[in-house]
């Protein structure tokens, strides 16, 4: 098998880290691994697979002479706007987890377990989607192509690790007593009905994310979906009240069959024993945890799931190697040239 030079754009923030340690925990086949951060952070020494490396500073110029195969980048929208083309236009295939290119007609946006044929479409750009996005169509993709999806609503529980290191201090913060810096009231004891930006229908921009990316990610335009995402005071794990409408009627206990031995998912469903998905159960683990399965009886097909997963992990970090795994195997196979 050849091997390849990967480069990590934002290696020194929360997801450049664990993009770090998802990589080294999965070994692919990499000759060199450069890594890249703003020029404040430029020079800092990190251990990886055996040996330190120095992060040098993201620029014009700094994927010039290296052979670099693959970009993982995590350094916000802005900063991949600017240099996700340039590393394109020299043969890098990026893949980004930022919002930048999600929605753009011309980029994939990926979720392995769902639709890695569309790894095959990319013109340089494959997309990340947002981290409560990723681990709601793990769970909803196989019901989808049992029983076709008519209606979707998402409600989130969301942890402050989906604010970045910010959101994450200010719970600290709040725990000591002390004012919020990142969020525009206290976290700690309490709950934001409010992640992102309000939009002039009403909706935060979060909400329209996991509206736009469902049905992006799944091919399917005619789905119906609403949404209410909430920050809650929990530093790691996103959990999700899923409501699923669907075209055909359903067995129960065929519908956790079917999500049992789906991809990336782990039923924890006994709710006799007390046993069902928290994000305290998730943290640091790649599945999506399926739980608190019933039939929703105030439609004729509707099914109540609760969804929930690391955020850093599945819902950024993994997703993102997983997406470089799959594109090395597509060039290994000669799908890909």
């Amino acid at each position: 098998m050849k091997k390849y030079n990967i480069a990590i754009v934002g290696a020194t923030g929360m997801v450049g880290r664990k993009f770090l340690q998802v990589l080294e925990e999965r070994q692919l086949p990499v000759e060199n691994y450069y890594l890249f951060a703003s020029a404040r952070s430029a020079g800092t020494k990190i251990p990886f697979m055996g040996r330190e490396y120095t992060v040098e500073e993201l620029n014009e110029t700094c994927f010039d002479g290296k052979d670099i195969h693959i970009a993982l980048f995590s350094a916000g929208a802005g900063v991949s706007l600017k240099y996700a083309p340039i590393a394109a236009s020299k043969n890098i295939v990026v893949i980004d987890n930022s919002s930048a290119w999600r929605m753009d007609e011309n980029v994939p946006l990926v979720v392995p377990e769902v639709n890695p044929q569309d790894i095959l479409k990319h013109k340089g750009i494959i997309a990340n989607p947002n981290c409560s996005t990723i681990q709601a169509v793990v769970a909803l993709k196989p019901l989808h192509d049992r029983y076709k999806i008519k209606r979707i609503v998402y409600s989130t529980y969301q942890a402050v690790s989906g604010a970045g290191m910010a959101g994450y201090t200010d719970l600290e913060r709040g725990i000591q007593g002390e004012p919020p810096q990142k969020f525009p009231h206290p976290i700690f004891a309490n709950c934001l009905p409010h992640i992102d930006v309000f939009l002039e229908n009403g909706y935060t921009k979060e909400e329209m994310k996991m509206i736009q990316e469902t049905k992006k990610i799944m091919g399917d335009q005619s789905l119906r979906i609403t949404a209410t995402t909430v920050r809650v005071p929990v530093f790691h794990g996103h959990s999700e009240s899923i409501n699923v409408e669907f075209e055909k009627d359903f067995d129960l206990n065929e519908l956790k069959q079917v999500l049992a031995n789906a991809p990336g998912v782990v039923l924890v469903d006994d709710p006799a024993s007390n046993c069902y998905p928290m994000p305290i159960y998730t943290q640091d683990k790649d599945e999506v945890f399926v739980g608190r399965i019933r039939r929703d009886e105030s439609v004729d097909s509707g099914v109540n799931l609760w969804v929930v997963a690391d955020n850093v992990r599945k819902g950024a970090a993994t997703n993102t190697v997983q997406i470089a795994q799959r594109l090395i195997s597509y060039w290994e196979d000669g799908e890909l040239e």
